[in-house]
């Protein structure tokens, strides 16, 4: 189970079906909708303003939501993408997004829907983008927004609205001590055979 934490009275809400992982933080004023998945190291601080996930959103691995104090907000809308290692601190992200991989959304920035940030990018504060991808350090836009924007964030999400279901099904913890013991036979029965083709040498 994941580490969820209340906080000066605020208690993270997590709505229906989805998958939190074991070392994920999530913490204080926090609202996850339904059917989301919080992978491994994620951390999502609701500590000094709130934090608000839509549904169908999957914040991945290393990810980090935070906000600034009394000053910005994270909201996120539904069928999202965030992804390893993405920082998103005080950004109001749209619907049928993809953030790349190690990109950084920065406070009250405005990501609009049908919107790709590629991996790596800055989105500096205070900055509105309008449907469209970008790239770089400062994000510029390289593609104009359409359909096919929207439609390949929206693949991006729906193909981790399935490998959150094998989580929550297929998922199963493994006995250390079971392969352990499995090994250390495999070992003694390796060295028996070694042994037996240098005597019969």
């Amino acid at each position: 189970m994941a580490i969820v934490r209340k906080l000066n009275g605020m208690e993270p809400k997590i709505g229906k079906n989805c998958f939190l992982a074991e070392n994920a933080v999530i913490v204080g004023d926090v609202t996850i909708g339904d059917d989301c998945s919080i992978w491994y190291g994620a951390v999502l601080r609701g500590d000094v303003n709130p934090i608000v996930i839509g549904d169908r959103v999957n914040i991945q691995d290393g990810a980090v939501l935070h906000t600034l104090h009394k000053r910005s907000v994270v909201e996120i809308g539904d069928d999202v993408s965030v992804g390893h290692n993405a920082i998103i601190h005080g950004a109001k992200v749209g619907s049928k997004v993809l953030v790349g991989m190690g990109a950084i959304l920065m406070d009250n920035a405005e990501i609009a829907d049908n919107t790709i940030i590629a991996a790596g990018a800055v989105v500096l504060s205070n900055i509105k983008l309008d449907p469209g991808v970008y790239a770089g350090i400062p994000a510029k836009k390289v593609k104009e927004g359409s359909d096919e924007v929207g439609d390949s964030a929206l693949k991006n999400a729906r193909g981790y609205m399935m490998y959150k279901e094998w989580y929550l099904t297929c998922y199963e913890e493994v006995s250390l001590e079971s392969d352990r013991d499995g090994a250390e036979k495999l070992t003694a029965m390796h060295k028996d055979r070694m042994l037996k083709n240098v005597h019969n040498k």
